[in-house]
């Protein structure tokens, strides 16, 4: 017979793919490749010209946090992560607050990013669901059916 949630967390059980031990080991990891991508940011360089003589510089662009990246950063450096963040059947629940942190600093970095015009305002929508609805066409009252009649010409 399986063992209860509550059993397996009070009996100190964890699972036998578990890489960190503690939230505060995945939130370490989690600066890790913040830090990682400050370092990536060197290959993303923007080149301008200034100046009335075109003067070359370039600037580093920081690339964005993103969940997908944190797993292939945490799967090259220790493992894969992805049962922290889905906690299946319960191993992980006292990650849960740790994870939601994470994804929720990932968030704001992309919505602070394509806000300020950083990264792509549309990208930025679409992959943290953010859209604009307004009803323009009915002002919330039923539509009716559309009613049309066919007109031949005549023959003159």
């Amino acid at each position: 017979m399986a063992k209860r949630k509550e059993d397996r967390n009070n009996n100190g059980n964890i699972h036998p793919k578990r890489i960190f031990k503690t939230p505060k080991d995945l939130f370490n990891a989690f600066q890790e490749y913040k830090a990682n991508v400050e370092i990536k940011a060197e290959k993303w360089l923007k080149v301008q010209y200034v100046g009335k003589d075109g003067q070359r510089v370039t600037d580093k662009q920081m690339p964005p946090l993103t969940y997908e990246g944190f797993k292939i950063f945490c799967y090259d450096n220790y493992g894969d992560i992805t049962n922290y963040f889905n906690n299946g059947d319960g191993y992980y629940d006292d990650f849960h607050n740790i994870c939601t942190r994470i994804k929720d600093e990932i968030r704001d970095n992309q919505i602070t990013g394509g806000m300020l015009g950083f990264y792509n305002p549309s990208i930025t929508q679409r992959l943290n669901n953010l859209k604009e609805q307004n009803d323009i066409t009915s002002g919330d009252k039923p539509l009716e059916p559309l009613s049309y009649q066919i007109y031949k010409p005549t023959d003159d």
